[in-house]
């Protein structure tokens, strides 16, 4: 038989947050992206920046 701890008057404590702070609501407005687009750009701007260090001074004239 498993012994149990009695409870203390008034039944069991509630469940706590720990300090977490739980937001709910949904943000509407703003632009909406997806993720792959945005990996897509960065790699992009990459490439262009490593061109640029690479040829940037033969297209520019420096």
């Amino acid at each position: 038989m498993v012994k149990r701890k009695p409870q203390a008057v008034g039944g069991a404590m509630p469940a706590t947050g720990a300090g977490l702070i739980r937001y709910f609501d949904e943000d509407e407005g703003g632009l909406k992206i997806r993720p792959e687009v945005v990996v897509v750009i960065c790699v992009f701007v990459i490439v262009v920046g490593i061109l640029l260090q690479i040829f940037g001074a033969e297209l520019l004239g420096f």
